[in-house]
C-alpha cells in the first residue's frame, strides 16, 4: 500500500511544481513588460533630447555661415566706405550731403 500512496502523490507534486513555474514565468513577464516600459520612456526622452541638439547644431552651422560672410564683407572695399561714412563722418569730395534740422 505504500507504493499506491507515493503513486498517488507524485500527480499533486507534479501540479504543484507546474503552478510554481507557472507562476514564476508570469512574474517574469511582467517584469519584462515593466522594463520594457520603462525603457521606451527613456528612448522617448533621448529622441526629443536629440532632436533639440540637433536643432541647436543647425542653428550654430547657420551662425557660422553668417559669420563667414561678414568676415568676407568685412574686407571689401564697401564696407571701409560704410565705417568711414558711420563711424567718422568721412565723406568723398564730390558727395553731397543733406543733414535735418533734428542731426
Amino acid at each position: 500500500m505504500a507504493r499506491r500512496r507515493a503513486a498517488y502523490q507524485k500527480p499533486k507534486q507534479n501540479r504543484f511544481a507546474m503552478i510554481l513555474v507557472t507562476l514564476v514565468l508570469f512574474m517574469l513577464i511582467v517584469a519584462v513588460n515593466f522594463r520594457k516600459a520603462e525603457l521606451k520612456e527613456r528612448q522617448a526622452i533621448y529622441q526629443a533630447k536629440q532632436e533639440e541638439l540637433q536643432r541647436k547644431i543647425d542653428q550654430e552651422e547657420a551662425r557660422a555661415e553668417e559669420i563667414k560672410e561678414y568676415e568676407k564683407y568685412t574686407q571689401t572695399q564697401k564696407y571701409i566706405e560704410d565705417m568711414a561714412k558711420e563711424k567718422l563722418g568721412l565723406v568723398y569730395e564730390d558727395e553731397i550731403v543733406f543733414k535735418t534740422e533734428g542731426e
